[in-house]
């Protein structure tokens, strides 16, 4: 795929970006994950990660590329609800803080989130659990190699699958180098740069066009965007805020740090990055508003955020989102990689293939399950099939389903285990015909909704009683 405009860098000056941050995080990886030893270091950093280094990791690997290009998308497509509405998926962050720190309590050596779903629900629910959960991992690796490969072919017209290419092995690489004691290390400093180029931008943005231009500009020739009556974007808005706190919720990404935080970490770290992560979004998605004013010409949706900065500073403006993205892709691909490594491994491969495997043929198999996600990602990165957001909300309908089972699993004894497993099949189905039949603005919702009614149901005509000591014994590691 070649790129579809004049890119903003000569390709000579992307791969300088490219070569230089690709070395300077597997360089850091390496270096940080050099003390990580047996299963517990490798995976869980010790069960030692502090205030400091949790809220920038929970931060950092929330701030996706999706975040950096698909709220300029949203905004570009739904204006104000559209920025606003992806802004809510900070409330999924806060709300898992209390759920986080229960987590710590009750499975003090805990490994994944399907640990708990096996010990809490039983097998067939674990492996109903299991089923949602990697498909919704293997979405949004997907999701992400395909940022990857569209800034790189946006900015610098580098070919797409070329760049898609280096950001995955680079990931992949240092991923396998240091465990999550590099990914969380590598993420602080990601935080960072996250943080000071998306500031830059939208502050660019304000002094360099206005907002009475802005506003001007959107009234006569994209009003809908300032539209706050907008039904699908208002059915957006919650759709969204269900669908963020599904994302968190049930995935092992979240579920993994709250085993390797320190205990008493969990709620203050969580709570914190969420609130650090809410206007990020925003700033985000606000430059896709100066598209009226500034003409920009807009291809692909998804390819907003790097025209538009490119549009304001030229080559400057274009190093920037290049760097912006490409710490953002890096602090997200590298959690995703280690977390779905996790579960494949004591989940699919020891809990269903080798029960008998011990910690130092895990330690050796993991680094091969994060290699294997690498290529799976890259071969299915290669067509790119689909828009960032489409491909991200399709998920929808499986993660929300997840929410009640999840949230009532860890605080009512009596929440049923059958109950539990039809709410996410029956929550996912109905969302993905809410997704096919009416839009991508209302999966997450529907499939809250029947979940929900489900789990509540099941609970009321046949509770159950599970006993809590159940989750903190050796069966974890069974």
């Amino acid at each position: 795929m070649n790129s579809m405009h004049g890119a903003s860098l000569d390709p000579g000056t992307g791969w300088l970006i490219l070569t230089a941050f690709s070395v300077l995080w597997v360089i850091l990886g390496a270096y940080l994950g050099r003390r990580s030893s047996g299963l517990e270091g490798y995976m869980l950093a010790g069960r030692k990660v502090g205030m400091a280094l949790g809220t920038a990791t929970a931060m950092a690997t929330w701030v996706t590329s999706n975040t950096t290009m698909a709220a300029p998308q949203l905004a570009f497509q739904m204006g104000i609800w559209g920025m606003l509405g992806y802004s809510l998926g900070a409330v999924g962050l806060m709300m898992f803080a209390p759920l986080a720190r229960r987590i710590r309590v009750l499975m003090p050596t805990g490994f994944t989130s399907g640990d708990f779903v096996r010990l809490r629900y039983g097998t067939f629910t674990w492996r109903v659990f299991l089923l949602i959960s990697l498909l919704y991992a293997f979405g949004w690796l997907v999701s992400m190699g395909m940022a990857g490969g569209v800034l790189v072919n946006a900015l610098t017209g580098i070919d797409y699958r070329i760049g898609m290419s280096v950001i995955l092995a680079v990931c992949v690489l240092y991923t396998m180098l240091g465990g999550l004691k590099a990914v969380i290390g590598t993420d602080f400093i990601q935080t960072l740069i996250i943080l000071i180029g998306v500031v830059a931008l939208a502050w660019l943005a304000i002094t360099q066009v206005g907002f009475e231009r802005m506003h001007a500009a959107a009234l006569t020739k994209r009003p809908e965007l300032l539209n706050l009556l907008m039904p699908a974007a208002i059915m957006f808005l919650f759709n969204n805020l269900l669908f963020g706190v599904g994302e968190v919720f049930h995935s092992n990404v979240w579920w993994s740090r709250a085993f390797a935080f320190r205990e008493g970490i969990g709620f203050k770290a969580y709570f914190t990055a969420g609130l650090l992560w809410m206007p990020i979004p925003v700033v985000a998605g606000f430059v896709a508003l100066t598209v009226p004013a500034l003409d920009v010409n807009v291809p692909a949706a998804d390819m907003v955020g790097p025209l538009v900065a490119a549009k304001l500073l030229g080559s400057s403006g274009a190093v920037l989102v290049f760097i912006v993205v490409f710490a953002a892709l890096a602090s997200s691909l590298d959690s995703l990689l280690a977390a779905t490594s996790d579960l494949i491994l004591t989940d699919i491969y020891k809990g269903h293939f080798r029960p008998t495997a011990g910690d130092a043929e895990l330690a050796r198999a993991a680094h091969w399950m994060i290699l294997g996600l690498g290529l799976f990602a890259w071969l299915m990165c290669l067509p790119r099939l689909t828009t960032l957001a489409q491909l991200l909300y399709f998920m929808g309908a499986f993660v929300a389903s997840t929410i009640w089972p999840i949230a009532a699993g860890l605080f009512w004894r009596r929440a049923n285990p059958r109950g539990a497993a039809l709410a996410m099949i029956a929550g996912t189905s109905c969302g993905l015909a809410g997704y096919f039949l009416i839009g991508f603005y209302v999966a997450a919702l529907i499939s809250a909704a029947v979940s929900m009614s489900i789990v509540l149901l099941s609970t009321w005509l046949r509770p159950d009683d599970f006993d809590w000591a159940r989750l903190a014994t050796d069966e974890v590691r069974s």
